[in-house]
């Protein structure tokens, strides 16, 4: 098993999964670097731990590759031994593929798969030098089943799932010190559905508010047991991190039934909606 001592780096760690996991990964010791956007949430997040950590923050916007290189730059330099890295940061987009444009498309493809990619890339050479090392990449339940209405968010997610896997792979036969693991959450009630784009030729406001409604009693699972389930897989060197029993469920479903899941499914989001 793994002992984290850290230093680590997260995206997305004003708030959600990337928050949560910066106040674990403080109450076990590890210093932090913390990349986000928001800078109030990055500040009040530093001010919550305290103290006690040495705390970084990094205003950084994960769909530019500058940015994400020189937040790698920084957070090295601030924490030379550094040695976990956690792509979190992610967007979500409302619509049919046919309701989305394409430039929305590339804007989350910006943020959800290439911020990874780069993630990784700005961070391999440094993790490599160290004795262990870390990377997570989240990708979603989104990233094993794709219902309708999530072309875009699907179409990354499972692109970051191919990718890291394939990484995974690449390193275990090089030997490197440097392990991955993939995170497919399901419900996590975070603000990502609130703060999601709609694409360009949705009209209808009250679909919208619907799929936030219906997003938000299906996410039964906290940030804090999201983050505490990833920490146990870096300790565990789990590849795949599956969080919720929601996850869980929809994977054993596709395994069985991957060409047929959905109709499964929608019968089971059916009787939810209707509370039977």
């Amino acid at each position: 098993m793994t002992v984290i001592r850290g230093p680590a780096a997260i995206t997305g760690a004003a708030s959600g999964i990337g928050r949560a996991l910066a106040i674990e990964l403080a109450q076990r010791g590890c210093d932090l670097a913390l990349a986000d956007r928001d800078e109030a949430g990055l500040t009040s997040l530093a001010a919550e731990i305290g103290a006690r950590r040495k705390i970084s923050v990094h205003r950084v916007d994960v769909g530019k590759a500058d940015d994400i290189a020189q937040f790698a730059s920084d957070a090295i330099a601030a924490h030379p031994a550094l040695n976990i890295v956690i792509n979190n940061a992610g967007v979500a987009l409302m619509g049919t593929f046919e309701e989305i444009d394409q430039a929305q498309m590339d804007w989350l493809f910006d943020i959800n798969f290439w911020g990874v990619v780069h993630g990784t890339r700005a961070f391999l050479p440094h993790l490599k030098t160290q004795a262990e090392a870390h990377i997570v990449n989240v990708s979603s339940i989104f990233g094993i089943i794709a219902p309708p209405g999530q072309s875009a968010y699907a179409a990354a997610k499972f692109a970051v799932r191919g990718f890291s896997e394939s990484v995974r792979h690449e390193l275990a036969v090089a030997g490197s010190p440097v392990k991955l693991s993939v995170v497919h959450p399901g419900g996590v009630a975070t603000s990502i559905a609130r703060s999601s784009r709609t694409g360009a030729g949705v009209t209808d406001n009250a679909r919208r508010a619907q799929m936030i409604d219906r997003f938000e009693a299906a996410a039964r699972t906290t940030p804090k047991d999201a983050a505490l389930r990833i920490i146990r897989g870096i300790e565990r060197n789990e590849p795949r991190i599956l969080i919720g029993n929601d996850a869980r469920f929809m994977d054993i479903l596709q395994r069985f039934r991957p060409g047929t899941y959905w109709a499964t499914l929608q019968r089971r989001l059916e009787k939810m909606a209707k509370g039977t």
